[in-house]
């Protein structure tokens, strides 16, 4: 994803725009409409309300199996997502190396504790890690036993807030970890802290004798927090004169997901998602705005102490890179998604790399393939078994680059990276950059990406969009897509109907389609670089948007078989998007029928529906339940003083028939989930039946 010359709004002709005009004129005549309607009601005289009709064939050989990849999720470096979100440290510029390698470097956010005339803080390249050699020089001038310059109360020192505070919780346990050295004893409080220094929420001492204080020391401490605070610090202060180093500061919480790094919270948010794949890091955040300041993995992996860290310059932050490639397929392995890899092509959004000089750059490509998924006795392999991995991780999708198309080398370099990779691992599926969904590419790839930032009108009118791309050839991957701009705001239940209008179509055209994700993924709310975003946080409080939520009414489609569903033309049929699949629960076989419909209109809707070829005596068709989102407000957001504004609500859907009628709220999304029993349906091209057993 890119801002201003990242080219996030993409242009997509004038068919697009002719839709988006005639869908407009339909949705001004519904408004016409729906205000007779609430005229009419006004007036006390009994009308119906509009009404549609669906129609949806499951007779035998009518399904067509959705790609098991269908949706997932994507994360990128942007919004502080990760730095002070999904990864858990709460030390912000762990190794003060966030102004580069020169001295003196940039310490922020650290600051004093005291005044210059007890206590001064500056950086020097003395550190024991040469990849980050930069370390905190601390001078203590002051002396409690001294008749003059004596310490304050509570001493001097340094402290740090962590992103916009920490979230200290009772109870929790929070592990240390800090390299220090000293010119002579060393006698250090180290305190969990409100925000002004007090009150204390968790305290220890390090007390190192001369000794063992002039080398480097590791010292590892375990915190367990007596009261809670959410706007927390970290702080190291003594009393004892003369010159102490620190270098590498972290703090983790103990607990986090599935003892991975991770925040649990956070990451737990993405469980109901059930996200079908994993695609990292970025995004912009891959490129960099200048190539020195890319993402490269082999900077990302080994001991967290040693990771150099870089600036994240296409979005002004540093990352300390404790997020790296080696987590990155560990969190795609605790989701239970497949790992889809971006890697940097040679290029930033300011300069890049000559075909002729292009090899180093694949060759870092293939070597990042090994560290996945080579043998734990091959080069790299070995690192990734010696990080505690040694079985491969199942990566099985890269993709060259991201958003580079536009450059006019990159089908050249792209073939280097292409050929290179399918001699080396031939069951690697390629992601070119280039968007295939209006004609043939004139380069080999087995997906194509797609990305779509737009207004809700234009998306939900997308719906013909892959219906007339290429049926053969490479595949769709439609990894950034979102709703943006007045309609998106910070999340809007507008914005949310509009995509899943998308995500329909993207189901009935899932036969060039096999992928797609929303972007942006999480936004700490101190650090709004891009709108709107899945979730949002800050260090205590975490939400959904609409659009995340969205997301769920899809977590099935992946495997699922897709019915032809149609809507037959109507006063109210240019506001309504439809799908059906069946699925089969994982856990007992249970076989369910999905129906999800949008409603875009402002009127309330009744729904007439046929669910033809089922056989009456054999097949039992009973409601399970129907969940609804939608609000009294198109507009409505989620925010952390109402994170339940809009969110799906569970209600009774008991008269579930072969031809029934339901009722669509206005501006909404809706799915009826049916229970399916003692049937089978043949899949299109398929061999084999899926049976649809009872349930017990």
């Amino acid at each position: 994803m890119r801002f201003s010359d990242c080219g996030a709004e993409r242009i997509l002709g004038s068919r697009r725009a002719a839709a988006a005009c005639g869908f407009a004129v339909t949705v001004c005549v519904l408004a016409a409409t729906c205000f007779v309607y609430q005229w009419l009601n006004s007036k006390e005289i009994a009308e119906p309300a509009p009404m549609g009709k669906l129609i949806v064939d499951a007779s035998e050989g009518s399904g067509r199996k959705i790609p098991d990849t269908m949706f997932g999720v994507f994360f990128e470096e942007i919004n502080h997502a990760g730095a002070g979100g999904l990864w858990a440290e709460l030390v912000s510029n762990r190794g003060f190396e966030a102004g580069g390698s020169n001295t003196p470097s940039k310490i922020d956010p650290w600051a004093i504790i005291g005044d210059p005339s007890s206590v001064t803080l500056s950086t020097d390249l003395t550190s024991r890690f040469e990849r980050n050699m930069v370390a905190l020089r601390v001078e203590v001038r002051c002396d409690s036993r001294a008749l003059n310059n004596v310490c304050p109360a509570g001493g001097v020192g340094f402290f740090n807030p962590g992103y916009w505070g920490m979230n200290i919780e009772q109870g929790k346990a929070y592990r240390l970890v800090a390299y220090v050295r000293s010119s002579g004893p060393v006698d250090v409080t180290v305190s969990l802290t409100g925000p002004n220094g007090f009150p204390s929420l968790a305290a220890s001492r390090i007390i190192l004798n001369a000794s063992d204080a002039e080398n480097w020391t590791r010292i590892e401490l375990l915190m367990e927090a007596g009261l809670s605070g959410r706007n927390s610090r970290l702080q190291f202060t003594t009393e004892k004169p003369g010159v102490l180093w620190f270098d590498q500061v972290s703090l983790m919480p103990l607990e986090t997901y599935k003892g991975h790094g991770f925040h649990p919270k956070l990451a737990a948010m993405l469980e109901p998602l059930k996200p079908r794949f994993l695609r990292f890091p970025g995004g912009c955040y891959v490129e960099g705005t200048w190539l020195r300041n890319a993402f490269r993995w082999k900077a990302t992996v080994g001991p967290w102490e040693e990771r150099p860290g870089h600036l994240n310059d296409v979005w002004n932050y540093w990352t300390d890179d404790g997020l790296g490639y080696f987590e990155f397929l560990q969190l795609a392995e605790d989701l239970g998604a497949l790992p889809i890899w971006v890697f940097n092509s040679g290029m930033s959004h300011r300069e890049h790399i000559h075909v002729a000089s292009i090899f180093p750059f694949v060759q870092e490509a293939l070597d990042g393939i090994e560290f996945a998924r080579g043998d734990p006795a091959s080069e790299w392999g070995s690192l990734r078994a010696a990080m505690g991995h040694p079985e491969p991780f199942e990566l099985r999708h890269v993709a060259v680059g991201n958003e580079d198309c536009w450059v006019p080398n990159y089908r050249d370099v792209y073939l280097k990276f292409y050929h290179a990779i399918k001699l080396a691992y031939p069951d690697i599926r390629i992601i070119s950059n280039c968007d295939g969904s209006a004609w043939d590419l004139d380069h080999p790839a087995d997906y194509y990406d797609f990305h779509i930032y737009e207004t809700a009108t234009n998306m939900f009118s997308m719906g013909d969009h892959f219906a007339k791309a290429p049926r053969t050839g490479p595949k769709a991957f439609v990894s950034e897509y979102a709703v943006t701009g007045r309609d998106g705001r910070t999340g809007t239940l507008l914005a949310a109907l509009g995509e899943a209008a998308f995500l329909i179509s993207l189901e009935k055209n899932s036969d060039v389609v096999e992928m797609a994700s929303y972007a942006p993924l999480f936004v700490n709310a101190n650090d709004r670089s891009w709108n709107p975003d899945a979730i949002v946080f800050n260090s205590s409080h975490i939400y959904g948007t609409p659009s995340y939520y969205m997301q769920q009414f899809f977590r099935e489609s992946g495997g699922a078989t897709l019915l032809p569903a149609t809507l037959v033309k109507s006063s109210v049929s240019g506001s309504i998007a439809a799908s059906a699949i069946t699925w089969r629960d994982p856990v007992d076989s249970t076989e369910y029928l999905k129906l999800k419909v949008v409603n875009f209109g402002k009127c309330t809707v009744d729904l007439e529906i046929l669910i033809n070829g089922l056989d009456a005596n054999s097949c039992v068709l009973s409601g399970v339940g129907k969940t609804e989102l939608t609000s009294s407000d198109v507009m409505h957001e989620n925010s952390f003083s109402a994170p339940e504004k809009v969110i799906p609500r569970k209600g009774e859907f008991a008269n579930a028939e072969r031809h029934m009628t339901v009722t669509l709220a206005p501006h909404s999304l809706t799915s009826f989930d049916m229970l399916l029993e003692k049937n089978t349906l043949r899949i299109k091209g398929d061999s084999t039946t899926t049976s649809m057993r009872s349930a017990t």
